[in-house]
């Protein structure tokens, strides 16, 4: 893969980064010359180890931290010489729960959507409070809520403007799997009324079910971005095991057409192949190990998943190995 992807314009771009680079005092450079295009209306996943750039890279877009050189608009409004605009555009859900512990959740939500110059709407602030099973408690102060309560709080307080972005940086870090689906659910709603957002989650299984798209930082360097199918079918691998009735020594020379490894003991196949190729490969192999006499009583298939693709592209030292295995009747 690229070591550093240079995208196309995308004209129906709502996030436009280009030459985008952070240096903090000391020298340490956070980020490098990043260009990323998000596009309006997807689910986009930026994942990366800790301390790759995820957060920093948000907080530049969300006009929290300046950038040493480049540029940002988000909704066709450059961060910087237009920021009001561009900060209207955007909801942000940080990692840290940090809020007025002595508000109450309807004042706090509320008073949010009022510093973004939006004129008051009960009615909408009622649809997020009950969206996030936070109805019950409109009424409580801060304080007095759960870890997992006050994230909801803060997932509201990000939409009360009702922004066309919304950033969840590590929404799932620490919080039931009722808030789990709960987020996720509103997360789905938005995307389908034309809602862009923009995660970040150590969770893959999430990302592999929720993105459109995903970008991968490593480093400070943007390293791929990809439709989440396309990067899949590109890096994935499949494999086939074929358990053998009987143990043999070594691989018939015969079968060499195929990438076939068999286990320690001989009594197991394994078909290795790019899930960009045909899985017709598989019909062949099995007509001729029948007619080499070998006989089998079971077939498992796997394939790549993304935290497989993912730990691939970090470390690049090792191949995608495959971990999310299925049954096939023989």
């Amino acid at each position: 893969m690229p070591a550093s992807p240079s995208p196309a314009p995308d004209t129906d771009a709502i996030v436009r980064v280009r030459g985008l680079s952070k240096t903090y005092a000391g020298g340490f450079q956070a980020l490098k010359n990043i260009d990323l295009d998000i596009r309006r209306g997807e689910i986009f996943a930026l994942l990366g180890p800790n301390g790759a750039g995820k957060t920093t890279l948000i907080s530049v877009i969300c006009g929290m931290s300046n950038a040493t050189a480049g540029t940002v608009t988000a909704d066709g409004h450059d961060t910087v010489r237009d920021y009001r605009a561009a900060r209207a555009a955007i909801g942000l859900v940080p990692q840290e729960l940090h809020t007025d512990s002595f508000e109450t959740v309807w004042a706090t939500v509320n008073f949010s959507r009022g510093l973004f110059g939006k004129a008051p709407n009960p009615a909408y602030i009622e649809k997020i409070l009950k969206d996030l099973s936070l109805w019950d408690k409109k009424d409580n102060k801060i304080l007095a809520l759960s870890g997992g309560m006050k994230r909801r709080v803060l997932i509201a307080k990000a939409l009360s403007h009702e922004p066309k972005i919304l950033f969840l940086d590590e929404p799932s870090a620490g919080v039931d799997v009722e808030l789990r689906h709960d987020m996720w659910r509103l997360v789905r709603a938005l995307r389908d009324a034309g809602t862009t957002i923009i995660l970040t989650t150590h969770y893959l299984e999430e990302a592999e079910d929720m993105a459109d798209r995903i970008g991968v930082i490593r480093k400070g360097e943007l390293i791929v971005v990809e439709d989440k199918a396309v990067l899949m079918r590109k890096l994935g691998k499949k494999e086939l095991a074929i358990t053998l009735q009987q143990p043999m020594e070594q691989v018939p020379a015969t079968l060499a057409r195929w990438p076939l490894a068999l286990s320690q003991g001989g009594t197991v196949l394994t078909y290795t192949f790019d899930t960009q190729q045909e899985d017709t490969g598989i019909a062949a192999l099995l007509r001729a190990l029948t007619e080499h006499g070998i006989d089998f009583k079971d077939l498992h298939s796997s394939e790549s998943s993304l935290e497989d693709i993912f730990v691939s592209l970090v470390h690049q030292d090792q191949a995608p190995t495959p971990s999310a295995q299925k049954a096939i009747p023989a």
